[in-house]
């Protein structure tokens, strides 16, 4: 019974008794009982204010723990005048003031820490008690590649991106908080894991960042350096052996019979070594002094057409099929022509390499997933060799200078396609460019 009910009952009560009591006295003592019956009406009075004194501000109470129970801070009360009335009523606002600043606070952090996240350069993803996705923001969406609107929480081990199966054995070393994981010999990333207190317990989150740009950056400069100095240190030397070979010509002119056959040759040997050696280093040179990409709107069918036709008769002089799958409507794309023309040069050479006579190359353009897949049915690359393709001037080719795919890299990476070689479960090797 609610302590409302309870005061009244027992006020009822107090005051029927003494009415009754008062009614024994009525004959004797009129006097006595006009008294005692105005006693009780002022005890009847007094007994309402009290009520009204006491009751109200449970009522206030009750009604403030609504509000609170709502999560309405909006709620407050006007002062009645009465001494401990407003005294509770003051408590109570100060209370709803001290509570609606602190979830404004709440919300305005909670609200920056999201967009925060949402706008950070690296990779975030929070994860639940059961350690699935729980929150994650585009950049890490689009690391992972799945969709913009993903099916939220979503377990890591059901994205099939070799980045999560990484990213896995992260969380499953208690003793490593921070890898470093290569992909296909071109990207890298960095990836950390800590956690957070929620609730009481522990919840991790993992920051993904990739450090592709900042590696290719660091190496260029680094090979780059090389390169210089040594075509320096090439052409300082060619120029005067190029002259003295020059004055050898015109002596061995004014020689005869043998001796000057002997000239002749030993000259003609000198300067196709020089150029050999020149030839030499400007490929290398090549690698860092790509000129700036100069974009214009083409049809990237075009650029794979005349790819085509210029390896179609070496191809099919080693019984090569090249199977061009291209789409029936014009796929416009914005790129430097020249150096994309040259990147598929590159590969398509390669591929023709690695099959030697009597194979298959596929060149199949998708422009729905925005994907080129140049195939080979070759021998496929070792796996003791896969992560060091991109490497540069790395060559498994016993005369091979690794200046086609360091080249290739550096164009693919400056137009920021995605691009990926691997040989394949099907045991074909396929060279992916998402653009």
């Amino acid at each position: 019974m609610r302590l409302r009910y309870q005061y009244i009952i027992f006020i009822v009560l107090i005051h029927l008794v003494a009415l009754v009591l008062s009614f024994y006295i009525l004959k004797d003592y009129k006097l006595l009982f006009i008294a005692s019956e105005a006693i009780v009406l002022l005890s009847l009075f007094f007994s309402i204010r009290l009520y009204n004194g006491l009751v109200k501000p449970l009522n206030l109470l009750l009604e403030g723990a609504e509000a609170i129970k709502d999560r309405d801070f909006n709620v407050k009360f006007l002062k009645t005048g009465k001494f401990e009335m407003d005294q509770l009523i003051e408590v109570y606002n100060n209370m709803i003031d001290e509570l609606r600043n602190e979830r404004l606070f709440q919300k305005e952090q909670h609200y920056f820490l999201e967009k925060l996240i949402q706008s950070s350069p690296i990779g975030i993803i929070i994860l639940d008690f059961d350690f699935k996705i729980a929150q994650i923001n585009p950049v890490a969406q689009s690391l992972l590649q799945i969709g913009n609107k993903p099916t939220l929480p979503l377990p890591l081990n059901q994205i099939q991106h070799p980045l999560a199966k990484e990213l896995l054995r992260l969380l499953q070393n208690e003793q490593t908080d921070a890898i470093t994981i290569h992909l296909d010999g071109i990207r890298s990333f960095k990836c950390q894991k800590s956690h957070f207190m929620d609730r009481g317990f522990h919840r991790h989150f993992i920051m993904i960042e990739e450090l592709t740009a900042d590696l290719l950056r660091t190496e260029k400069q680094a090979y780059g350096k090389v390169i210089r100095m040594m075509a320096h240190e090439v052409n300082n030397s060619v120029g005067p052996i190029n002259s003295i070979l020059d004055s050898l010509a015109f002596f061995h002119q004014q020689s005869e019979g043998d001796q000057a056959n002997t000239y002749a040759k030993a000259i003609e040997v000198a300067k196709q070594r020089n150029q050999r050696l020149n030839k030499f280093m400007r490929n290398f040179a090549d690698v860092v002094r790509l000129p700036e990409l100069e974009k214009t709107t083409q049809d990237l069918r075009d650029s794979l057409n005349s790819i085509h036709l210029l390896y179609r008769a070496e191809a099919e002089s080693r019984q090569i099929s090249i199977n061009l799958k291209l789409p029936s409507t014009p796929v416009q794309l914005s790129y430097d022509v020249h150096q994309i023309d040259q990147a598929f040069v590159n590969i398509l050479k390669n591929a023709l390499e690695s099959i030697q006579e009597k194979g298959i190359i596929q060149i199949q353009l998708d422009d729905n997933k925005r994907e080129l897949i140049i195939a080979d049915n070759g021998p496929g690359i070792p796996e003791e060799l896969a992560q060091q393709l991109f490497r540069p001037f790395f060559s498994s080719k016993p005369t091979g200078q690794g200046i086609g795919l360091t080249i290739t890299k550096e164009i693919l990476y400056r137009h920021r396609f995605v691009f990926s070689l691997s040989t394949e479960e099907d045991g074909w090797t396929r060279f992916r460019i998402r653009y």
